[in-house]
């Protein structure tokens, strides 16, 4: 069998958006950021920058910039954009975000990438992230956290299973991330977390274009890699983190 640029595997492609996050919670978070009136609007680690878009959308004359180091994703933004008539008011940027110049801003969306505003060859940092997201907000401006959580502590065997060095210091419990971001000069406006169906409707999202793809194509040159690398995937769910990481999406106003 020989491959074309039609038969590879698919890439997220059947994802609206690159985290558990359900269109209600999404709706009721842009609907919160709207609300304020932005002017400017920064995406750190946009990918294609579904919410961004939609922010844009909700908050008519706000303009927005999104940045990631993901060239395939960001092409996919600027497509979207177009679709939606509102490519004038939105700039897809690939860069790295750490130290980035681009605040102070009115509002501000980091959903799973504040490892982006941190040392990338030390330990990931959500303090540091929290100091660096309050520099690029303006007083009274908006920041719509996603982050990484254990719902408790993990056991050596959920660790294990996890992705490569797993420990019990890569992520906070949910009250002690909270005072971290009221320590970098915000306030939480509003704390939800991602519900077990939305990790459901992400983690299976996330694979699903693949396993069928690897259905139909159990011979191609590219199947076996790719069905190790998903059940790999899997696994570090099922067998790891599910039930135990939890993501919560913090709305933090900037103290004034």
């Amino acid at each position: 069998m020989t491959s074309s640029e039609n038969d590879l595997p698919p890439r997220l492609g059947g994802l609206t958006f690159h985290g558990p996050l359900s269109e209600a919670r999404a709706t009721r978070l842009i609907g919160r950021l709207a609300d304020t009136g932005p002017a400017d609007v920064l995406d750190i680690g946009c990918g294609w920058g579904e919410l961004l878009l939609r922010v844009l959308e909700a908050a008519q004359g706000a303009k927005g910039v999104g940045i990631d180091i993901n060239a395939e994703d960001l092409a996919r933004g600027r497509a979207l954009a177009e679709e939606r008539g509102i490519a004038d008011r939105v700039e897809f940027v690939e860069e790295s975000a750490l130290g980035t110049g681009r605040g102070p801003v009115d509002a501000i969306l980091c959903l799973g990438s504040s490892q982006a505003l941190c040392d990338p060859e030390q330990p990931h940092d959500p303090a540091a992230a929290l100091r660096e997201l309050r520099r690029l907000v303006r007083p009274g401006g908006r920041v719509v956290l996603g982050e990484g959580f254990w719902e408790r502590t993990p056991t050596e065997a959920e660790l294990a299973a996890m992705w490569p060095g797993a420990h019990v210091g890569d992520h906070l419990s949910l009250g002690a991330l909270v005072d971290l971001a009221i320590e970098a000069g915000f306030r939480p406006a509003w704390i939800e977390t991602a519900s077990a169906e939305e990790w459901e409707e992400f983690e299976s999202g996330y694979r699903y274009d693949t396993e069928v793809w690897l259905a139909a194509h159990p011979d191609h040159p590219l199947a076996a890699e790719t069905r190790e690398r998903v059940d790999r995937q899997r696994a570090t769910w099922l067998n790891g983190y599910r039930r135990v990481l939890g993501i919560t999406y913090l709305t933090l106003v900037a103290v004034a």
